[in-house]
């Protein structure tokens, strides 16, 4: 792999740009946990994925590269990609590839959330501390009268057992890189899962990037499900309206958009990691 070497004043400037900007999305997080209070739109991305805060923030330059005159021991040492790390960079490399390939497909209007709660009653249902719009006799005519085609995995895993057979699609773990599509939120948002699993080896800009969409992607994801957050202030995006639906579709098309260059980023860092062990 050919060396990078970054002046301290290069790497210290990155570093402390990345720490400041993770700081804005970390912090409140935390004093929220301090308090035990729970955030249904900003803590999703800190407990649903594994990655904590204090790995965010972390700042890293990526494989290949050295940081001259760093002050901490082995600091300047470039990080180098481990062989026994290229069976899961291929892996993630074929499935942003075989998603890249495909047409986005709009107009799923985020019922993967209303599938998640069909037909349980308040206590039973996941953020049960927020109230459900059109309440649970509501919620599930809405589900009933739609046609539900989710193809991300790890959305319709949580769908209740009676939601599953409305699903036009079964989709499983080892079918994944045959189902994902680029318009999917869910499929958009894992592109932070996909990078951070990457970390040290791809800049901490790159998964900080994709963590922005993630969350931006997450506040759409809410605003469109079944639960009333007004109170959070969150306007409702009511997909049971041709008004609501025709809102998600251009939604749903803008985060397409804004997913394609990461995902693409992505890919060249898999190609390059996955170059430098073939070495």
């Amino acid at each position: 792999m050919q060396l990078t070497v970054l002046a301290r004043p290069t790497w210290e400037a990155r570093r402390g740009a990345h720490e400041a900007r993770v700081d804005a999305w970390i912090e409140p997080h935390l004093a929220r946990r301090r308090l035990g209070r729970k955030h249904p739109v900003e803590d999703f991305l800190f407990t649903y994925y594994s990655y904590r805060p204090a790995q965010l923030r972390r700042w890293h330059p990526g494989a290949g590269v050295v940081l001259s005159d760093a002050d901490t021991p082995g600091g300047a040492e470039a990080v180098m990609v481990p062989p026994r790390r290229a069976e899961a960079i291929a892996w993630v490399r074929n499935l942003l590839i075989a998603t890249a390939a495909r047409t986005p497909h709009l107009g799923c209007f985020g019922l993967h959330e209303w599938a998640m709660v069909y037909r349980q009653t308040q206590d039973e249902i996941r953020h049960n501390a927020w109230p459900l719009r059109l309440g649970p006799a509501g919620t599930d005519a809405v589900v009933e009268a739609s046609r539900i085609r989710c193809s991300h995995y790890d959305a319709f895993r949580f769908y209740t057992a009676p939601a599953r057979p409305l699903n036009l699609l079964q989709p499983t773990r080892e079918t994944q890189a045959a189902n994902e599509q680029p318009g999917c939120l869910h499929a958009n948002m894992d592109l932070y899962k996909h990078a951070y699993k990457l970390a040290p080896l791809v800049p901490s800009e790159l998964i900080a990037d994709c963590f922005e969409l993630a969350r931006d992607v997450r506040t759409l994801d809410m605003q469109a499900s079944p639960y009333d957050l007004a109170d959070l202030g969150y306007a409702p995006v009511r997909i049971e309206t041709p008004e609501g639906r025709a809102r998600y579709i251009e939604a749903q098309r803008t985060f397409a958009t804004r997913a394609a260059p990461l995902r693409a980023r992505l890919i060249a860092e898999c190609d390059r990691l996955l170059a430098a062990v073939a070495e």
